[in-house]
């Protein structure tokens, strides 16, 4: 019976180590998590455009609108060294590009108001050509047309990720000098794929509360 009684008690002293360190190695990567997503937001500065509608036509226009917006911007912040340097260079200059995009939009005979905006806002994980990056809470410019009842279209205008597909240009190259070599690394899978990572900051977000 005693034999028994101590057996028991080992078993359960091991189910509380084993749980111990599973709660530890999660609180580890949940907080690794975090301040990976955290350090990626302090740095990039994300663009969102909301179409007006989900209509094939206002889904076309709303790209003429993220070209010519695109374009603009990517002028205004060539000099640009940070994000927060980014956002200063922007911040008096939002008229002329919601401007750009309505003349864009002019050019297909029909004009809605375009309003461009500096605002904070949460993004889910997203997948572009080349790159990715985690769910989590952002710095963006905003920019609505019309309605703005219409699906999104995300992407990062600082550095100019965006523009880099565009130019065949390499993530490596547009993001020198804005993110770190580990934080490249991350966002293009080189050190061993993000998805799982990306995963993972997700279910951290969500464990703590969402967003």
């Amino acid at each position: 019976m005693k034999s028994f009684s101590s057996a028991s008690s080992k078993k359960l002293r091991l189910w509380e180590a084993a749980l111990l360190l599973a709660f530890g190695l999660t609180l580890t990567a949940g907080v690794w998590a975090s301040a990976s997503e955290s350090a990626l937001a302090d740095r990039v500065l994300r663009l969102h455009v909301v179409a007006n509608s989900d209509s094939d036509y206002d889904q076309a226009r709303k790209l003429l609108v993220r070209d010519a917006v695109l374009a603009q911007a990517s002028q205004l912040l060539d000099s640009a060294g940070d994000r927060a340097e980014a956002e200063a260079v922007l911040s008096p200059h939002l008229s002329e590009l919601a401007q750009a995009g309505a003349q864009a939009l002019a050019r297909t005979g029909r004009a809605d108001p375009v309003t461009v905006t500096l605002t904070d806002q949460w993004f889910p994980t997203k997948e572009y050509d080349g790159f990715a990056l985690p769910a989590g809470q952002y710095r963006a410019l905003k920019v609505t047309i019309g309605e703005g009842q219409g699906q999104n279209w995300w992407c990062v205008v600082f550095p100019p990720l965006c523009l880099a597909s565009v130019a065949e240009e390499s993530v490596e190259t547009a993001a020198e000098g804005v993110l770190s070599e580990d934080q490249v690394a991350l966002i293009t899978g080189q050190d061993g794929g993000y998805v799982l990572k990306f995963r993972l900051i997700e279910w951290w977000q969500e464990l703590m509360g969402g967003n």
